[in-house]
């Protein structure tokens, strides 16, 4: 992937340090991070707001609440533990009950003590940048039916880049065989490239080369129109504007029966989403303005994507 960055430098590409001072820092108070960073106070924030995300079905926060909040959580049918604090899906355990009443995390059945456990080592911050977190259970997306015509597997995400309340750029994350259910890109999913005026996909990533089709899968993905684009670019917006944060990665799914919802937000989105699209972050956004400064309209099926620098 570093050798693509290398290629794409001069076409308007943004390293970490310039992601970081021009837009991170720049746009984002410090005092305001932990909103993005915290999935917990996310969560409070969206359902504060009205905003579709994922029912909470429990948090805790010490060890010793461990037993009393699983044992209702465990009445479930399914249900997703997330390090409230974890980034890039490190500590994620998504869980659906079989036949037989078992838990399973994919193909492979768990037992209630490992479940416990990984609860534990969240508590302990093995997937934080800290000494300590607190786990966050809540419910299983189903995802829409449209997704299995690309890959069977997993629950893809859609991540779009946001500046001061205005979609930038935007990408689909596929989980692969290789990727154990997990759409990010670092642990073996691809990203899909998509032209957000259209809200069809565009090109498929691996890490490594780009195609037209799932690595998994023989079927064409580019030119496929995303089922319910304009909600969800409606709901990228809307949640945009109600944080106090004007660059993020805001990361939607589109569940089977409830739709768009959002999953998390980022204050320091990863890059990769330039690669994927084969466009630049600064390069789009001169682009943006370059289109607003010569009077076009914008198309009518989105809102217009306006962005201001300083």
């Amino acid at each position: 992937m570093y050798k693509y960055f290398q290629k794409m430098r001069q076409s308007g590409v943004t390293g970490i340090n310039r992601r970081n001072v021009d837009l991170v820092y720049h746009y984002n108070k410090v005092e305001h991070h932990k909103l993005a960073d915290d999935k917990v106070l996310t969560k409070t924030y969206l359902n504060q707001a009205d905003l579709a995300c994922a029912e909470t079905y429990g948090v805790i926060r010490k060890s010793m609440e461990i037993d009393t909040i699983w044992s209702q959580c465990r009445l479930k049918d399914s249900l997703a533990i997330k390090p409230a604090q974890g980034s890039g899906g490190g500590g994620i355990m998504v869980l659906r009950k079989n036949e037989l009443g078992q838990w399973q995390k994919g193909d492979k059945v768990v037992s209630e003590k490992n479940i416990r456990h990984h609860i534990g080592c969240i508590l302990s911050g093995m997937f934080s940048k800290s000494d300590q977190d607190h786990c966050l259970i809540e419910a299983c997306i189903v995802p829409h039916p449209f997704f299995a015509t690309i890959f069977p597997g997993g629950v893809p995400d859609f991540r779009i880049i946001t500046l001061k309340g205005r979609p930038l750029m935007a990408m689909l994350r596929m989980p692969t065989s290789k990727s154990d259910g997990m759409a990010n890109l670092h642990q073996g999913g691809v990203g899909i490239g998509i032209d957000m005026e259209t809200g069809r996909l565009t090109q498929v990533f691996d890490g490594k080369s780009y195609s037209s089709q799932h690595p998994d899968q023989g079927s064409p993905v580019t030119g496929l129109e995303i089922p319910e684009w304009n909600k969800m670019y409606r709901l990228a917006i809307d949640t945009a504007r109600e944080f106090p944060l004007d660059y993020l990665g805001i990361d939607l799914v589109l569940d089977e029966s409830k739709g768009p919802m959002v999953m998390e937000i980022n204050v320091r989105p990863g890059l990769a989403i330039q690669l994927v699209n084969q466009l630049g972050i600064s390069e789009c956004i001169m682009s943006k303005e370059r289109i607003m400064d010569s009077g076009k309209t914008a198309p009518t099926n989105v809102p217009a994507p306006i962005f201001i620098t300083q």
